[in-house]
């Protein structure tokens, strides 16, 4: 099977020399069980590749069953996980299987591994030891037949060394490490990406596939991709869905992903002439970074009522005014969001199951 078709059958699209040595590994390491750590900053695709690997492997028939572990709040992690019997908890009124049993004779994907409590990473270099675990309430062990896969864009290693992640469970997971490169690394990859992309979103979308001038193309090329694969997907169809013609320039993508200018404010490109429809994009795209800088200047704010709050530990109504200013900043993210958990996590700058701690501790 030459690289092309194994890139076909896979999903993972690129003609670079990584992405052509990293499908060699997948093939070599698919059909065994053996455990594979994958590494990459955040966006370059860590999904598709253990999709991939699980896709040439022999349980390539059975379920893969992907677990975001910065997403499930910590307190109902474990559950998620192992499952739990009716009874066993408060709300528990039905038995529930977790996402081992779920993956059973499959592959089990545990992504953002790194924002695991170091609690439940004890029992889960017990259960992929042995292949067995307890649900909770539960008094019998059950077996599975799982492999695992694990991702992270931290470096597990400096994890283990600041005691943030069980060294054990790093060793156990790092069999085989798959790193993949950013797109800033890998240029040649991006224009197979663009029209992989645009394909894709015209045939979901019942519309002709569009047509990118060369400075619009070039424009992504040079382009520093700081949000990676993920960031030219999304500007790739934000860019059809904005351009009523099947021709998308370079000034489409200008005031989509600006570039940034050192020394000056991050203000969209001055078009002349401008439609209705490009002063309402841009009014738009405006609001937005508004939003952020709102959000930003918040966060300041809290940074700052801490320090004081340190200052003056002996000052009750400090303490009660940082919670109020932590209250309302979560709530004015929440509402900006529009109630989109992960959108709101990132205007506040924390992880996931930070934010769903703070609604349940605000009573939100």
């Amino acid at each position: 099977m030459t690289i092309e078709q194994l890139q076909k059958k896979f999903g993972i699209v690129g003609k670079s020399k990584e992405i052509h040595d990293l499908i060699d590994i997948i093939v070599q390491v698919a059909t065994s069980d053996i455990s594979v750590l994958i590494f990459g900053e955040s966006g370059v695709g860590k999904e598709v590749f253990a999709r991939a690997i699980h896709a040439a492997s022999h349980r390539a028939g059975n379920p893969l069953i992907s677990v975001n572990c910065g997403a499930i709040p910590e307190g109902i992690l474990e559950s998620e996980l192992f499952g739990h019997n009716k009874g066993s908890f408060t709300g528990a009124t039905d038995a529930r299987k977790g996402y081992f049993e779920l993956a059973n004779g499959g592959t089990l994907f545990l992504d953002e591994i790194a924002e695991m409590p170091i609690t439940t990473q004890v029992k889960l270099l017990r259960a992929i030891e042995t292949k067995e675990f307890m649900r909770i309430g539960a008094e019998t062990l059950t077996k599975v037949d799982v492999r695992f896969l694990a991702a992270t864009n931290k470096d597990l290693q400096n994890e283990v060394d600041v005691k943030r992640f069980r060294e054990d469970l790093f060793f156990r997971l790092k069999a085989v490490t798959i790193h993949i490169p950013p797109l800033r690394k890998r240029k040649v990859d991006i224009l197979e990406l663009v029209h992989f992309f645009a394909e894709k979103f015209a045939e979901e979308n019942r519309t002709a596939k569009p047509v990118f001038s060369t400075e619009a193309l070039d424009y992504l090329h040079e382009y520093p991709w700081p949000g990676n694969v993920r960031e030219l997907k999304n500007a790739v169809e934000t860019s059809i869905a904005l351009t009523k013609n099947a021709r998308i320039s370079k000034e489409i993508f200008e005031q989509i992903i600006p570039y940034p200018k050192s020394g000056t404010s991050m203000n969209f490109p001055v078009v002349t002439r401008k439609t209705p429809e490009e002063v309402e994009r841009e009014f738009i795209y405006r609001a937005l970074f508004e939003l952020k800088k709102d959000i930003l200047d918040i966060k300041e704010m809290l940074l700052q009522k801490e320090k004081e709050n340190l200052e003056i530990q002996d000052n009750p109504d400090d303490v009660q005014s940082v919670e109020e200013a932590s209250k309302r900043a979560t709530i004015l993210a929440l509402q900006k969001s529009k109630g989109n958990k992960r959108i709101a996590a990132e205007l506040l700058g924390i992880s996931e199951r930070t934010l769903y701690r703070k609604i349940k501790e605000y009573h939100l």
